[in-house]
């Protein structure tokens, strides 16, 4: 059967075609996409526009490619730029992903003498520690275990980040003024193991981060990744 093509550049009509059938689950990861020949007389397009498309998704790292073997759905991975603040929410969906939210833990604590010390406040005062898990296509890409002041970002505590995420209220309430990234691979604890579906065994991504609104500390999050589903890149020019 030849599908019919009209107004859309051809090689993004190809991507479009594997990406919904990826993103409805009928191309589960593992499986085989049609080759380069078989797309080219399935969408009567030039061999040249069906590599374009393979070869793009394939940077994207929706796809592998296995010299004399064939194209194959790849593993979910989410990656991000280890140097930039983004709403996860965003990147997920930017993948053609569905995004989902569990809130485990959004309640006041007293600071302790660290927990002080990091957010430069005095021992007592009091924080909302926060636990969320962030969900691409339902599995579990994150762990954000944060605490805020609320004299810094009010009404924190009374928000429900099923619907919108911390991110997202924090740059609205205390825009950023700085940031202090810490990243570092570790051996997960049980809990957090288990609240990942990590496999025996397997590192996770830490990305520890402290943000600074109105000339105070406003936040420090812990950010665990499954490190088979999550990879940082970046580029930058040096001035």
């Amino acid at each position: 059967m030849t599908v019919e093509l009209k107004s859309e550049p051809l090689y993004r009509k190809i991507k479009n075609h594997i990406l919904e059938r990826i993103d409805s689950g009928e191309w589960m990861a593992s499986t085989r996409v049609p080759s380069e020949n078989e797309l080219v007389k399935e969408f009567s397009v030039s061999r040249m526009t069906t590599n374009r498309a393979l070869r793009e998704l394939t940077d994207e790292g929706y796809l592998i490619r296995v010299a004399g073997v064939g194209t194959f759905v790849a593993e979910l991975k989410a990656k991000s730029n280890p140097l930039e603040i983004y709403n996860i929410a965003d990147e997920i969906r930017a993948r053609h992903h569905d995004y989902g939210a569990e809130v485990l833990i959004c309640e006041p604590v007293k600071a302790n003498e660290k927990i002080a010390a990091i957010m430069n406040i005095e021992s007592g005062d009091e924080l909302i520690h926060s636990q969320i898990i962030h969900k691409e296509q339902g599995i579990p890409i994150q762990l954000e275990d944060r605490l805020v002041n609320e004299l810094v970002v009010p009404g924190y505590g009374k928000q429900d980040f099923t619907k919108n995420t911390p991110y997202e209220y924090l740059i609205k309430m205390a825009p950023l003024q700085k940031v202090e990234h810490v990243v570092r691979a570790i051996m997960a604890t049980g809990a957090i193991s288990s609240i990942l579906d990590m496999a025996d065994n397997e590192a996770c991504l830490l990305i520890e981060r402290r943000t600074w609104a109105k000339e105070r500390v406003a936040s420090t999050a812990k950010l665990y990744h499954p490190g088979s589903r999550y990879e940082l890149s970046g580029l930058f020019k040096p001035e």
